[in-house]
């Protein structure tokens, strides 16, 4: 089905339906491309649609208003689910409707304001269509009372010449109350434009997810403002400082849930937040992940970061590990991209444990990494034993052009005791193997070690030819004769269902508090 993409007597302009954002092909390279399509594919979905499924008796003889009996609470609940569209149609049929209307809490999305009302369809190109959404909206916010349960406006391609339009949506925002509000603004790449600093008035948001912004500048904001109860915030493909973070972190007492993905600019981000107890950063130019002072933090997610290249002087996002008790999950810890910090200890190849190099909170650990490549093997190790209590541990292998090093065996029969192996490890999911020697080495090591592993889930990548699944099967029969240390452990072999380059983790699963397995791994269930 093509979307009109500007109004009725302009040009219709349809885009592929797998580009999300549904922006004009060619506005941006590959990169830019994955990061869209992150950024809208995590946007939530609203709670009112433009296409219910409805059912309604009626008997044709009958043709009493019983709707005009009904009291005006539940009149009002009634409009209240309505899209915004349909509820303001609802004034015309009478004085009372109309202040029902007023009254009742509105839900403002933009997309259902396009022609067709079609929630997926934005425009692919700033012009008449947008224009006319943007009014509309302006014209909502202006004439409804609020509050604003849920606002999402993400159909607009705003520049700098809106910045006084951005700043009376924000103040009316602000003033009549909003609690969860999506803001993405559809130029790329970002053109200079800044969210307003009347974005910190708004101290009614629960929720929060900004995406293709530069963040306000937070070292002229006056004392005073902040979130006191925003419970979750979302930068995607924002422009932002370090200090920019610190300060979101540092005004929001009740923040339980951030993400991070596809910073535009390099981040250094310190967690200092005493309520915060999920954090996950992907796709974005990641120096650091500094955990200084997150006594409630519970689960970490870095994933595909990566640092610029023109900074020579440094090959690797550091991970450093404070004050963080109770943390549970980690993930993905990767060795050839990642420097790890445990107190003042960077944790390096053949670091023993101790007390100072231990995280003991954390029982479910996900690390990624090129089994070919003979540094990253040789990290491993180092990496597990500062887990000790792991007994979760999600491993996912990276696709590798051609192995640096055949030592892998030697590593792990010279490799000393792991505690976490030995004492804790129940169970192990081996994600997108592909049948490489180096992989089978390490699954006879945790088999011939690991005294409590109950169950061993090895997931073949989804696109193998026939005979690299026959390796596969062949390396699982060498498995099965190695000398286990729990010989009543199950092992069960599946195919991935994830894309090719995928992997089982998503940033749904990561903010969703309620979901004790974000990693997948136990795959069958």
């Amino acid at each position: 089905m093509s979307c009109p993409t500007t109004d009725p007597a302009g040009e219709v302009e349809t885009v592929p339906p797998t580009m999300l954002h549904g922006l004009a092909p060619g506005m941006g390279s590959p990169r830019d491309e994955m990061l869209l399509q992150f950024l809208y594919a995590f946007l939530p979905k609203p709670p009112v649609s433009t296409s219910p499924s409805l059912r309604c008796a009626a008997v044709a003889a009958d043709k009493t208003d019983r709707v005009s009996r009904l009291p005006d609470d539940l009149l009002r609940r009634v409009v209240s689910l309505l899209p915004a569209k349909d509820g303001a149609r609802t004034t015309v049929l009478s004085s009372r409707w109309r202040g029902v209307w007023r009254s009742a809490p509105l839900v403002l999305v933009d997309t259902h304001l396009l022609p067709g009302g079609d929630g997926q369809c934005r425009p692919a190109r700033a012009g008449a269509a947008s224009r006319a959404v943007t009014d509309a909206v302006s014209a909502a916010l202006e004439s409804h009372p609020g509050p604003f349960p849920f606002a999402s406006l993400t159909c607009s391609f705003m520049d700098v010449a809106d910045r006084r339009l951005l700043a009376r949506w924000f103040q009316i925002l602000a003033t009549k109350g909003v609690d969860e509000l999506v803001f993405v603004n559809r130029p790329w790449t970002l053109r200079g434009l800044r969210l307003p600093s009347s974005l910190f008035s708004c101290a009614s948001l629960c929720r929060l997810y900004i995406g293709a912004w530069m963040f306000p500048d937070t070292a002229a904001l006056p004392r005073g403002v902040g979130f006191p109860n925003l419970h979750q915030l979302v930068l995607g493909c924002v422009a932002m400082e370090d200090k920019d973070l610190e300060f979101v972190l540092a005004v929001s007492p009740v923040l339980e849930i951030l993400t991070v993905t596809g910073s535009v600019t390099p981040l250094r981000a310190r967690l200092t937040n005493h309520s915060l107890r999920s954090a996950q950063f992907c796709l974005s130019i990641l120096e650091e992940v500094a955990v200084v002072d997150a006594p409630s933090l519970e689960r970490l997610f870095l994933w595909r970061n990566w640092i610029e290249r023109h900074r020579v002087n440094q090959t690797s996002t550091t991970l450093k590990i404070g004050h963080a008790p109770k943390l549970r999950v980690l993930g993905y810890l990767e060795p050839g991209v990642h420097m790890l910090q445990i107190g003042n200890t960077i944790i390096k190849a053949g670091t023993k444990a101790s007390t100072n190099t231990t995280v003991s909170s954390v029982q479910m650990l996900a690390v990624q990494l090129q089994f070919g490549v003979h540094s990253e093997v040789k990290m491993l190790p180092s990496f597990l034993r500062c887990f000790p209590s792991v007994d979760t541990l999600v491993v996912e292998s990276q696709v590798l052009g051609e192995p640096t090093s055949n030592l892998s065996l030697k590593i792990w029969q010279e490799t000393s005791p792991i505690e976490c192996v030995q004492s804790h490890l129940k169970i192990l999911s081996f994600h997108e193997v592909q049948g490489n020697r180096e992989e089978f080495d390490f699954l006879v090591f945790i088999a011939e070690n690991a005294q409590n592993l109950e169950r061993m889930f090895i997931v073949m990548k989804n696109d193998l030819t026939y005979p690299e699944r026959q390796v596969v099967v062949a390396g699982l029969g060498a498995l099965c004769s190695a000398n286990w240390a729990n010989r009543d452990c199950k092992v069960q072999l599946k195919g991935s269902c994830y894309p090719i380059g995928g992997g089982s983790w998503s940033l749904e699963a990561g903010s969703d508090l309620s979901v004790d397995d974000p990693f997948e791994a136990f795959p069958e269930d």
